[in-house]
């Protein structure tokens, strides 16, 4: 999939290691919000707040050690966000591989690459190593907004509550990636990638209840690869 990088996450070759979603406090719904100012992102700092607990940083150290390729360190990521909160993403960047928009910082003695397009919304994360179940897995606090821009709030809100909820019947799913301008930036998951129906799901049903209930989004683009579907009816192109 190609479009802005001002609007998407690098492409560079990840390996991912580790996601995890973490509930933050419910949100209550509101009427629709007036406009706010956008907290200054944290781009704006030299480095992002990433606190990296001793556990959790062993357990990474020892994933880098271990990677038969020179590894530059450890990159953190939004892989989405639902009404529960946000889902985190970890991937073990090579020396190769550098993300060149992402911003640098170190925490517990690791290396990490934080997300340029979303380095406002992973400052001040904090990941730590819970085995309390018996299988020790890496967990997310991250006391960050899903998202500051009150459009941005009221897309994500129309897909929780009314989008996903009708798509997840046919194993699909829709995350809001960006806005800008008129434009909301989209990735289809699940079922919808390689979909032969996608284009009715998003021209019919997404595009439209956007749209409806905010005008001032002209475009909705599906930023999806859906050449990587499994689907059998997915078509690659169109005679």
């Amino acid at each position: 999939m190609h479009y802005p990088e001002s609007a998407v996450a690098s492409r560079l070759p990840e390996r991912p290691l580790w996601s995890d979603l973490m509930a933050d406090r419910p949100r209550q719904r509101k009427q629709r919000p007036q406009p706010e100012q956008p907290a200054p992102p944290a781009s704006a700092r030299l480095e992002p707040r990433i606190t990296v607990s001793a556990r959790a940083a062993a357990l990474l150290q020892s994933v880098i050690d271990n990677h038969a390729e020179p590894a530059a360190g450890i990159r953190l990521a939004v892989a989405g966000r639902s009404a529960h909160g946000f889902l985190h993403s970890l991937a073990l960047i090579e020396a190769s591989e550098q993300p060149p928009d992402d911003a640098i910082t170190t925490a517990g003695g690791i290396t990490l690459f934080v997300e340029g397009r979303n380095v406002q919304y992973l400052d001040g994360v904090a990941i730590d190593l819970d085995d309390s179940e018996g299988t020790p897995r890496l967990v997310f606090v991250n006391p960050n907004p899903l998202w500051r821009d009150p459009v941005s709030k009221l897309i994500q809100q129309l897909f929780d509550d009314q989008i996903n909820p009708q798509i997840a019947a046919h194993g699909g799913n829709v995350t809001l990636l960006n806005v800008e301008g008129d434009t909301a930036y989209i990735e289809l998951g699940g079922g919808c990638v390689g979909c032969g129906l996608v284009d009715v799901t998003l021209k019919q049903g997404i595009e439209v209840a956007i749209k409806e209930a905010l005008p001032e989004i002209a475009h909705v683009v599906d930023t999806t690869d859906h050449s990587a579907g499994d689907n059998p009816y997915y078509k690659p192109s169109k005679k």
